[in-house]
């Protein structure tokens, strides 16, 4: 647990920075060199998600129970994922979805981790998807309140970009569901 609890912390401290101290930011940024923070960010945050992965893959072998989730949730949990996979997809292909939404990333993220919070009640996931949800709701009410969001790069805008942001993510949600998370997680959301 220890190692899952640190890579979390770190993980999510570091994508903490703009929230609690986007000037700190700016200016380290500043100081390093543009290119040399982001290079240092992905380090640190692809090494601290090794980690987060790997102590939650431990501490899922001894379970501490915090509340058994109502079998019915399941389903509700299976529609709360339906739009996470193409508002991730929107982040980076601007159309009228990614307006609308005005975060897509972090919307996708909140629906996410609420989701796995109703079909999962170990300790290990509420640390995990708790943590992930506090972090998404504080970093969404940070960018609305700051006056200078830092782009996401992204293609062009374009109506088409909604079509594809659609297809390509219920695609990608439908190969996850009948796929992947049974086979990356080791759980199959479908029971």
């Amino acid at each position: 647990m220890t190692i899952f609890v640190a890579g979390l912390l770190v993980f999510l401290g570091i994508h903490s920075v703009s929230i609690v101290a986007p000037r700190w930011r700016d200016a380290r940024a500043r100081q390093m060199g543009e290119n040399a923070w982001k290079g240092l960010y992905a380090l640190l945050s692809i090494a601290s998600l090794i980690a987060t992965i790997y102590g939650y893959g431990i501490a899922r072998q001894i379970p501490v129970m915090v509340y058994v989730p109502p079998l019915a949730l399941r389903h509700l949990t299976l529609l709360l994922m339906l739009p996470v996979f193409p508002l991730l997809i929107a982040a980076y292909l601007p159309g009228r979805i990614k307006r609308l939404s005005r975060n897509p990333m972090l919307l996708a993220v909140i629906l996410w981790a609420a989701a796995h919070l109703l079909a999962n009640g170990t300790l290990n996931d509420l640390l995990l998807f708790g943590g992930f949800f506090v972090w998404a709701v504080a970093d969404l009410i940070s960018v609305s309140r700051r006056a200078h969001v830092r782009p996401v790069p992204s293609v062009p805008a374009s109506p088409m970009n909604d079509v594809i942001v659609v297809v390509a993510g219920l695609g990608l949600y439908a190969f996850v569901l009948l796929w992947a998370h049974a086979r990356v997680i080791g759980v199959s959301p479908l029971g």
